[in-house]
């Protein structure tokens, strides 16, 4: 979008004037807007040019356009892309390499990734496929705390699918992280200055014990 015009790219016979604070100064001649704006030492700012008359606001235009940067910052800051991670499964998965993957998929679901989890099937494994649906379930139930099925089991051709959605979003995900990252170097000198204070009582007290002996 182009910038609004402003002050004396304002080409109107005449405005409806919003003050400074959102207050309706009312349809004024856009000389006399002007002459408030270098008044109130503030831009002429025209906010809806397609109204009859354009409306125009007394603002720091300046000042607008840096908070209205350092939203729009804010904004792609906190919008992350959601990533679909894929985990394959067999039907007939020994336990050390089901607690493997299960390990996988609770890390994605953790960081905020959606997972898809595949079970192949292979020969024979076709004509079961209870068994993929089963061990699914198992999966969905291990990990409820970190995600919930968005996609239920379905069969498509030889293999069977499931898709399981974080219950926390991406941005909430990477900021827990941040702060986890955070937190150790923040306590680790406050507890390494305790240490001495504690120990200094200790030290003294031998001392103060041995003085009548003597």
């Amino acid at each position: 979008m182009s910038e609004p015009r402003i002050n004396d790219r304002i080409r109107v016979p005449e405005v409806r004037l919003v003050g400074p604070n959102g207050e309706q100064v009312g349809i004024v001649r856009v000389e006399d807007a002007l002459r408030l704006a270098a008044e109130a030492d503030l831009d002429l700012v025209e906010v809806a040019p397609m109204a009859k008359p354009p409306v125009a606001k007394l603002m720091d235009f300046g000042k607008f356009k840096y908070e209205a940067a350092m939203k729009a910052r804010e904004a792609r800051k906190n919008q992350v892309n959601t990533v679909i991670k894929e985990i394959k499964l067999r039907p007939k998965i020994d336990p050390h390499d089901y607690g493997t993957k299960k390990g996988h998929v609770e890390r994605f679901l953790k960081g905020g990734d959606k997972v898809k989890v595949t079970i192949m099937f292979r020969g024979r494994e076709q004509s079961r496929p209870e068994l993929g649906f089963r061990l699914l379930q198992r999966l969905a139930e291990d990990v409820i705390e970190l995600g919930t099925v968005e996609s239920a089991p379905k069969q498509d051709g030889r293999n069977m699918i499931m898709v399981l959605a974080p219950t926390k979003k991406k941005s909430e995900a990477m900021a827990e992280q941040r702060r986890a990252r955070k937190t150790p170097a923040a306590e680790q000198p406050a507890a390494a200055a305790d240490a001495p204070a504690a120990e200094a009582p200790v030290a003294d007290a031998p001392a103060a014990e041995q003085a009548p002996a003597e």
